[in-house]
């Protein structure tokens, strides 16, 4: 009996490690580098989720910026909202 090739035989497959932020320095490096974030991003950046900063969009608290349909947000701003604790 003849074995079949896998059209995905010839790829190693390998999973992917994603960094949280209680992990070591790596992610802490990474917003520290960044002067824009994500919705994702900005989200895991404060700790909240998705849902939590679409409000505080309607509320008028934090600013977005779109490009090329996604939302960004400036760090800055973000740190401001941490700081005047408005979240």
């Amino acid at each position: 009996m003849e074995k079949k090739n896998n059209k995905f035989s010839n790829y190693n497959l390998k999973t992917t490690e994603y960094s949280s932020p209680t992990d070591s320095n790596g992610s802490v490096e990474f917003f520290n580098n960044r002067i824009w974030l994500s919705t994702n991003e900005a989200a895991q950046y404060l700790g909240k989720t998705k849902n939590a900063i679409w409000i505080l969009l309607c509320r008028g608290l934090l600013i977005k910026r779109k490009w090329r349909r996604r939302l960004y947000f400036k760090r800055a701003e973000l740190d401001r909202l941490l700081e005047t604790a408005l979240i």
